[in-house]
C-alpha cells in the first residue's frame, strides 16, 4: 500500500473502531493488541514455516526485496532513528535492527512513502521533499469520516545506494506516488492525479513513454505487476451513487481521498481486460502476486464489522477459493513475495508488546 497514509489511516481505524469479536485479541477502544506470549506464528498460520521479526519499535512498512533478494528497501517513522514521518530505510536481507539504526536513504526532508528497487540497485520513491522541508500534515478524518490526504508536492524519485537523488521521474502538477517496478525491470507502474482523477499509468524506468491505464472515475492505487510483467493488480475506490460520487468529487478538490470501502482490480498491464477481482465490501488492499502467478495475497477487514483487525487473505486470479492465511486478530498487511518466491516479508503488530507498534516479518512461504 503501499501508500503509506493508508497505513496510518489503518492505524487510526483500529484506534477508533468500536466493534470486535469476543475471539479478538484487541483492545477495540485502545487500538492496542494484547501481548501475545506464543510463538511469532498463530495457529491456523499453515503457510508460515518459519517466522523472524526483523524491525522492533515505531511503524515499519512497505517492505520491498532488491532483484537478487539481498536487500530490503522499507519506510519507518521510528523516532528514535531521528525521523519525525515516513523516510525510507535500506537493510540487508539477514539482518535485524533492535538496537541500532540502518541507512536512511532518502533525504530526510518532507514525507517519503512507496521505495522500490530498480535492477541496477538504484531505488525509487515518492517524496514531498521539494514542496517543503517540514512534514506535511497527515489529517486522518473529516465529518466523522476517515481520509487520505493526497499530497500535490508528491513525485518521484531515482536514488543511489547511498541516498543520493539522482533522477526526477515525474514533473507533473500534481500527486505522483506509489511507484512499483515490474519484474522484468523495464516498466514502473505508479499513480497520478495528472488528468483530473487518480488514475493509474506506467512508464519505463527512465521515465519516458507514459501511458495512462485506468480511465474510471474513483481512487486507483497500490499496483504491482504480476511475476512475468503481463498483469497488474490494484486496489480501487470507486463511486457509484450521485452523493458518493459528490463526496469524492468534492474531497479530491480539498486533495482528500475516502478510503472505507475499496476492491481488487486486475488488467492486463496495458489496462485491457480490466476485471474487478474481489466483491467482499469494507476495506481490501496491498495486494501482491503469489509466485505462480495465479494468485493474489492481499489484506481485509472484510470479515470485521468494526474494521479491526486486518488479515492476509489469498485468492485466485479469477476470484474463486478465498483463503485466509493470517489469524490472531491482529493488523497484518504489505505482504510481498522475494523474488525467488521462497520468503514473504509483511507488517505486523504481532509481538509489541500490546503496544501500537508495527513491525517487519520474514516467514518462509510454503504452499
Amino acid at each position: 500500500m503501499k501508500f503509506r497514509v493508508l497505513f496510518l489511516f489503518v492505524l487510526a481505524l483500529s484506534v477508533m473502531s468500536c466493534k470486535t469479536k469476543k475471539d479478538d485479541k484487541t483492545d477495540a477502544k485502545s487500538g492496542e493488541t494484547r501481548k501475545w506470549d506464543g510463538t511469532l506464528i498463530y495457529p491456523k498460520e499453515t503457510h508460515f514455516k518459519s517466522i523472524k521479526q526483523i524491525t522492533f519499535g515505531g511503524d515499519n512498512a512497505e517492505a520491498y526485496w532488491s532483484f537478487d533478494d539481498k536487500q530490503i528497501i522499507f519506510q519507518s517513522n521510528n523516532k528514535k532513528w531521528g525521523v519525525e514521518c515516513d523516510q525510507m530505510f535500506i537493510m540487508n536481507a539477514d539482518e535485524t535492527f533492535k538496537d541500532k539504526k540502518p541507512p536512511m536513504v532518502s533525504t530526510g526532508l518532507g514525507r517519503t512513502t512507496c521505495s522500490y528497487f530498480l535492477p541496477n540497485g538504484n531505488i525509487i520513491y515518492s517524496s514531498t521533499h521539494e514542496g517543503g522541508h517540514k512534514c506535511p500534515d497527515a489529517p486522518l478524518r473529516k465529518n466523522g469520516k476517515y481520509i487520505w490526504p493526497i499530497y500535490n508536492t508528491y513525485d518521484i524519485y531515482v536514488a543511489n545506494p547511498q541516498g543520493e537523488v539522482i533522477q526526477k521521474l515525474t514533473n507533473e502538477k500534481g500527486y505522483d506516488a506509489e511507484p512499483t517496478v515490474s519484474p522484468k525491470g523495464d516498466k514502473i507502474v505508479f499513480t497520478s492525479t495528472r488528468s483530473g482523477d487518480i488514475e493509474l499509468y506506467t512508464m519505463n524506468i527512465d521515465g519516458t513513454d507514459v501511458k495512462q491505464i485506468t480511465n474510471q472515475l474513483g481512487y486507483d492505487g497500490g499496483a504491482f505487476f504480476s511475476p512475468d510483467g503481463t498483469k497488474i493488480i490494484f486496489r480501487s475506490s470507486r463511486p457509484k451513487t450521485d452523493a458518493e460520487i459528490k463526496e469524492y468529487k468534492d474531497l479530491l478538490k480539498e486533495g482528500l481521498v475516502q478510503p472505507t470501502e475499496m476492491e481488487l482490480y486486475i488488467c492486463n498491464a496495458d489496462g485491457s481486460d480490466l476485471k474487478q477481482l474481489t466483491h467482499l465490501g469494507n476495506a481490501n488492499w496491498s495486494p501482491f502476486f503469489h509466485p505462480s502467478g495465479k494468485k493474489i495475497l492481499f489484506s481485509s477487514n472484510f470479515e470485521n464489522d468494526g474494521g479491526w483487525p486486518f488479515d492476509l487473505y489469498m485468492i485466485d486470479i479469477d476470484g474463486k477459493n478465498l483463503e485466509k492465511i493470517t489469524h490472531g486478530g491482529s493488523f497484518n498487511a504489505f505482504p510481498v513475495f522475494s523474488n525467488d518466491g521462497k520468503k514473504l516479508i509483511f507488517s505486523s503488530n504481532r509481538n509489541n508488546g500490546g503496544g501500537h507498534d508495527t513491525n517487519l516479518f520474514i516467514a518462509e512461504w510454503q504452499d
